[in-house]
């Protein structure tokens, strides 16, 4: 009986879980039925296109590659140290995530724009945050570090605390203790949190429109052409900037999956 009963859940599972595989597949499966070939040929040939495919990606790229270095120690501190508004802090930590996304774009756009210390110091760079690769990198950064931290933050609590310990205690400094033990054994947590946050930052929307709408990013070209233009035009350029993406994403993910077994087989 109870095997029997076993058995009815598993199928009850199954069925919820491929619902919402459906509702989940069922609209790019349309997508990409609907595309034209022809159309679809003409947009990979379009060099706009590809030219803002490209900035998509090299400023998610850029904002994970640069505010990592600010993310991981914070991370860190946040896994293993106790200290008064700790908690607070945390959820500030996650206020992007919660936040709709043009309005963070807008409080991100205060605090950039040209009127600020912020962007006035850019300016005395040569050149203005506001419609600038530099300002969508800022507002993928904003939107997105939240996966990155909590990835992070996740990971370092997941090491053994006495490791670290035994590594003081044998004399190596808290630096050295963090690079040789803590951030080896949290790293496939933290390759997960940069996976995150480069594909949560290449999808953003909201934040970037307000920050630049041009140059034009992909999820911007898509909304661009669609309000023109209409749908017919806008659903090649959605199809073509989703296969790659999940050609990056799944590049991501084999790499860390790989650096991930390497690691392990080496310890």
């Amino acid at each position: 009986m109870t095997k029997k009963r076993l058995d009815i859940s598993h199928v009850i599972f199954s069925v919820l879980g491929a619902v919402m595989l459906l509702f989940i597949i069922a609209p790019m499966i349309s997508l990409f039925l609907k595309t034209k070939l022809p159309a679809f040929a003409e947009t990979v040939a379009d060099q706009d296109v590809r030219s803002s495919i490209g900035l998509t990606l090299a400023c998610s790229a850029g904002a994970v590659l640069f505010f990592s270095v600010f993310a991981i120690p914070f991370a860190w501190l946040m896994a293993r140290k106790q200290f008064p508004g700790k908690t607070i802090i945390r959820a500030l930590t996650d206020l992007p995530v919660v936040i709709p996304h043009t309005a963070a774009g807008i409080a991100l756009l205060g605090f950039i724009s040209r009127d600020t210390a912020f962007g006035q110091a850019a300016d005395s760079l040569g050149f203005s945050l506001v419609g600038h690769p530099v300002g969508i990198a800022l507002a993928m950064a904003f939107v997105s570090l939240p996966f990155l931290i909590n990835a992070a933050r996740d990971a370092f609590e997941s090491v053994p605390r006495h490791l670290e310990l035994t590594a003081l205690n044998l004399g190596a400094s808290p630096w050295r203790t963090f690079v040789s033990v803590s951030l080896p054994m949290a790293w496939h947590g933290i390759l997960t949190g940069f996976v995150m946050m480069f594909a949560r930052g290449m999808s953003e929307f909201g934040a970037v429109v307000i920050i630049a709408y041009h140059p034009m990013t992909a999820p911007v070209m898509i909304f661009e052409r669609f309000t023109s233009f209409g749908l017919d035009y806008a659903r090649p350029v959605a199809a073509f900037f989703i296969i790659i993406a999940l050609i990056v994403f799944y590049l991501l993910r084999f790499l860390a999956r790989k650096r991930y077994a390497q690691s392990r087989f080496a310890t």
